[in-house]
């Protein structure tokens, strides 16, 4: 007699059925690093490279973030991630009424080249790649980089790195948002045209899936959403008149991981196959340009302030889904990130993490290693049917911008997170720690924060850049960037003149939101 089931249904979280057994499907002969992809896009993978492990940091100011990097660095990271604070996001300097409250929080602030080249102080950006997650001031913060490389006397052939730079997301989930959506993307694709040229190895747009999960996004919304917004970007360089082959090379993706292990995987599989389907109806031809790379960051909103250590079994979870999934490179949330930013400890933890599951449990031992898997086989091409279905209702709109314009995906997100706090608040959904198996707990002890103090000390270095840069020289140069903003004119060249000269992140951010207006949604 067959004993009784746990539940009626079971269940994905993006609501996908999981029957009780799968049997066997009719599995093609498709090998890794081969059209289209769905078994990772290199044909040995781990087996000759790991992912670059990143750990996403930045605080308080560059000096304090410089000394974070140093740690992370001497204890096995193979590649840096920065974390900038809200002012700077949005465009606005450490003494503007707006920062007030905010400067260094959410991230190191970030006021002038003098800053980055605090920040990078004793790292040689030739031999390291960094990630920095920007969007509405990408191209400044970018420009500060190169010229700081190219004061190092780097070759800049030779830099390599990844700008988030991805601002549809931002409209549809997140908000750190300036300039309307038309000349946003203009500014985008400047830095296509620009990088594909002076800065060939830099990954010029990191295509986030990461915030609209972490918005409320179910894995499939997230799949389909960002891939919808990739195509929009192919789509406007392409306008531009880039060649496809060129610049698709330097996309990236940024996914999110988070506990159903299994859809993760589904999820990473079924992106790469779709991005592969996506850039050759679009004319790409060149295999590089058809794979789909992305770096993977675990859940932020999975993350509770209860029990805050049961976060640390979430967070290897998460990470083993990234990895058994393909990534290319990998952040590990710290156990105490949902009470503040994370303390030296909860980062080495975090790391430790990453570096036992490559050096410890023997996933990266063979390519794909779930292949063949009934379950994951079939889930993967759920997961797929059911974000296609998703691309094409935007298609249909006309296309990302055009759906975000008409609130569509931050409906259908909105949506999802209202279902799933209500599955918790019912206990539908088990949260350990959270809605079961709760217990007293006291305060957590030794909780890193953030002195309010540190905006005067920043008001102070940019009262002293200011005095000793040359400001006839920086208040052309500005004039210039006004006009070439009016007109047809590639604006990267004209903002890193800006930036060499020590023009402000928000002088510069503020010229052009003079030419092109805000965005108020």
């Amino acid at each position: 007699m067959q004993e009784q089931e746990r539940k009626e249904k079971f269940c994905t979280d993006s609501g996908i059925e999981i029957k009780r057994v799968y049997n066997p499907l009719e599995v093609t002969n498709e090998q890794p690093g081969e059209f289209p992809f769905t078994r990772g896009v290199q044909e040995t993978m781990y087996r000759s490279k790991l992912w670059t492990t990143r750990q996403y940091a930045g605080f308080s100011t560059a000096e304090e973030s410089n000394k974070r990097y140093h740690y992370l660095l001497n204890n096995g990271t193979t590649g840096l991630s920065v974390a900038f604070d809200l002012p700077t996001q949005i465009g606005y300097d450490s003494d503007h009424d707006f920062a007030d409250g905010e400067v260094g929080k959410a991230g190191v602030a970030i006021d002038s080249l003098k800053d980055i080249e605090i920040l990078f102080d004793g790292i040689k950006l030739e031999n390291i790649t960094t990630s920095m997650t920007i969007n509405s001031t990408a191209s400044i913060l970018l420009a500060m980089y190169i010229a700081l490389a190219k004061k190092q006397g780097a070759d800049l052939k030779k830099i390599s790195g990844t700008i988030q730079n991805d601002i549809l997301k931002e409209y549809a989930a997140r908000g750190t948002y300036i300039y309307p959506p038309k000349q946003s993307m203009r500014i985008i694709t400047d830095i296509f045209e620009y990088c594909s040229k002076e800065v060939p190895k830099w990954n010029t747009i990191s295509i986030s899936g990461y915030h609209i999960r972490e918005a409320g996004s179910t894995a499939v919304q997230e799949l389909a959403f960002t891939l919808a917004n990739g195509k929009a970007y192919l789509k406007a360089a392409i306008e531009k008149g880039l060649d496809i082959n060129v610049f698709a090379k330097r996309l990236s993706f940024f996914f999110n991981a988070h506990n159903n292990l299994f859809e993760e995987v589904a999820k990473f599989r079924a992106a790469r196959r779709m991005w592969a389907t996506i850039t050759k109806e679009l004319g790409a031809t060149d295999p590089k340009a058809q794979m789909l790379r992305f770096h993977t960051q675990t859940g932020g909103s999975t993350l509770t302030a209860q029990q805050p250590h049961n976060n640390i079994p979430r967070v290897t979870i998460q990470a083993l889904s990234a990895v058994l999934g393909g990534t290319q490179s990998l952040h590990t949330n710290g156990y105490d990130e949902a009470i503040a930013l994370p303390t030296e400890e909860a980062a080495h933890i975090a790391l430790r993490t990453q570096q036992i599951i490559a050096f410890e449990s023997g996933v990266v031992d063979t390519v794909d290693p779930l292949a063949g898997s009934y379950f994951v086989e079939a889930l993967t091409n759920e997961v797929e049917a059911a974000a296609w279905e998703y691309i094409n209702k935007i298609d249909a709109m006309g296309g990302s911008v055009s759906a975000i314009e008409q609130g569509y995906l931050q409906n259908e997100i909105a949506a999802s997170a209202y279902k799933y706090q209500n599955e918790i608040q019912s206990g539908e959904k088990i949260i350990v720690g959270v809605n079961k198996f709760t217990v007293e707990e006291k305060p957590m002890e030794n909780v890193f924060s953030i002195d309010d103090s540190i905006r005067q000390f920043q008001i102070d270095k940019i009262n002293k850049v200011k005095a000793e840069r040359d400001n006839k020289k920086v208040k052309s140069i500005l004039q210039t960037l006004d006009a070439n903003a009016r007109a047809e004119v590639n604006l990267m060249p004209t903002i890193l003149e800006a930036a060499e000269n020590y023009a402000t992140l928000g002088e510069i951010a503020d010229v052009m939101r003079g030419v092109f207006g805000e965005f108020t949604g």
